[in-house]
C-alpha cells in the first residue's frame, strides 16, 4: 500500500472516530474501524473516477451517508 493510500486510510480513521464522537456512539474496536475505513476510501475513490471530485469531500459526504441510516 502507498504512502498516499495509507494517509487517505487514516484520515478516514479519524473522520470516522470524530462522527461517532461528535453522535455519542461508542467506538468500534480499532481493526473495525480500519476496516469501515478501507472501504469507505474506497468507494471515495471510485466515486471520484466517475465525477471527477475531491476524494476528502467524499469521504465525508460518505460517513454523512452512513451515520444517517
Amino acid at each position: 500500500m502507498g504512502f498516499i493510500r495509507q494517509q487517505e486510510e487514516n484520515m478516514a480513521v479519524r473522520l470516522l472516530t470524530w462522527h461517532y464522537q461528535r453522535r455519542e456512539i461508542d467506538l468500534p474496536p480499532l481493526d473495525e474501524l480500519q476496516q469501515k475505513a478501507k472501504i469507505l476510501v474506497d468507494e471515495a475513490h471510485r466515486i471520484a473516477r466517475q465525477r471527477g471530485r475531491n476524494v476528502l469531500s467524499i469521504m465525508k459526504d460518505l460517513v454523512d451517508d452512513i451515520k444517517k441510516k
